[in-house]
């Protein structure tokens, strides 16, 4: 395929999410399996211009004039790619391109709107309905952290301290030009060579369990749980369980964790990522097994919250979930949140920790509902996260006085993750 038929397939798969609301891994599996003749760089190429598109929806439209799908990729192609108007307009009318530019659409490619003036939620591209939510986080920095959540993320990996070490990990994978990132003790960095990330999963130390795919955001979280060998902790939305294999790494693999979700499916894969990973600490609690958890009440240490959130904060790997957030869905997570922070509280012991986590940027989600919580739970109250920080390699930047930690891409290069650590009183 030319790159004028990327172009166009990316402007087809584009429509469909718009469309149909699907999300964007859907419709481009959609587009591969009705269009067979594309191979595996065809495919990448695509999906290229659609994730990149998705990043910069608003200012892309703002340029443009129009934010539907072709006028998108137009805009792609012009002010992401590079092209020259002359060059957009030859690969148009190529055989399998996407048609001849109409007179309207030269015009905005030789004249776009400049970014300048336009509002926050245009040059931080995010959906304009979370401007006010956006300023409650960063002021006037909205924009410019906003811009930092549509730039494409680096690959982190969590190196498994009951395998391996990170220098061991680091020369076993030296083709790949890993780097140690700043805060936590166990990640390593990759990012693209010829515009692709590794394929990390191919990788002898990913098969063996010895290194695990973890941004650093979530590594951090881990580490602030302050979880360390023969404590009793329960992570409580256990999903996948990234982070219930890093809180075993902490351990030692002594103590005991309990790992429950109430989504099956979100749990499925932690059975075998725990036994790939060595861990041996962790008992899985299904959600058709839920009353096991009636025995934990008031034992733990710990109790991680790792609450289902907007997922703002990971908007730099799915792009197209900032644009299908909607007020409806994200009132319907605020109320599972507080929820479970309400239920967490049952199964903290005296004197130990709540740990609440999302991979959010947006306050509703995060301090507000700590500070909700904290009114109605006068047993807890906010404990120092820098207090809990010992095994991280070095502190995040973060107001002195701030209450929780908001990790961001643009002053950490992680994702948008929030912790927030609450002492129950003794």
């Amino acid at each position: 395929m030319t790159p004028a038929a990327h172009a166009a397939a990316a402007i087809e798969v584009l429509a469909d999410i718009f469309d149909h609301h699907r999300p964007a891994t859907v419709a481009l599996a959609g587009w591969g399996r009705a269009h067979r003749f594309a191979g595996s760089r065809d495919r990448a190429a695509i999906g290229d211009i659609v994730h990149d598109t998705l990043r910069r929806k608003a200012s892309l439209g703002w340029r443009m004039g129009a934010d539907i799908p072709r006028a998108l990729v137009l805009g792609w192609l012009a002010h992401v790619a590079g092209h020259a108007v002359e060059d957009i307009a030859r690969m148009a009318k190529e055989k399998y391109g996407f048609g001849p530019l109409s007179d309207d659409e030269k015009r905005a490619l030789a004249n776009p709107r400049g970014l300048d003036d336009a509002p926050d939620w245009v040059r931080g591209d995010y959906p304009r309905w979370l401007d006010a939510e956006m300023a409650r986080a960063f002021g006037d920095a909205a924009a410019q952290e906003g811009a930092a959540l549509a730039k494409r993320a680096a690959l982190d990996v969590r190196v498994n301290a009951l395998k391996t070490t990170r220098e061991k990990a680091t020369q076993a994978l030296a083709h790949l030009a890993p780097a140690p990132t700043p805060f936590s003790r166990w990640a390593l960095r990759f990012h693209e060579r010829g515009g692709r990330l590794p394929h990390i999963q191919a990788e002898e130390a990913f098969r063996k369990g010895r290194i695990a795919i973890q941004d650093e955001g979530s590594q951090i979280a881990a580490a602030l749980t302050g979880a360390r060998p023969g404590l009793q902790v329960l992570d409580l939305c256990a999903g996948g369980g990234g982070k219930t294999l890093a809180l075993a790494a902490m351990m030692e693999n002594r103590g005991q964790i309990f790992a429950f979700d109430a989504d099956k499916t979100r749990l499925a894969p932690i059975h075998d990522r725990l036994q790939a990973a060595g861990v041996r600490n962790t008992q899985v609690i299904a959600p058709h097994h839920k009353k096991r958890l009636d025995a934990l009440r008031e034992r733990m240490d710990v109790v991680l919250v790792d609450a289902p959130c907007s997922g703002s904060g990971t908007w730099r790997r799915k792009p197209d979930a900032k644009w299908r957030l909607t007020e409806k869905s994200l009132d319907k997570r605020l109320g599972e949140q507080a929820a479970l922070l309400k239920q967490a509280a049952d199964y903290v012991k005296p004197g130990g920790r709540l740990v609440y986590v999302t991979c959010s940027v947006l306050p509703c989600e995060n301090m507000d509902q700590v500070s909700a919580f904290l009114a109605a739970h006068d047993a807890f109250a906010l404990a120092g996260w820098r207090d809990q920080a010992a095994t991280l390699a070095a502190l995040p930047d973060a107001p002195r006085d701030a209450p929780a930690l908001q990790l961001t891409p643009r002053r950490h290069a992680t994702d948008g993750f929030f912790i927030a650590v609450m002492a129950r009183r003794p």
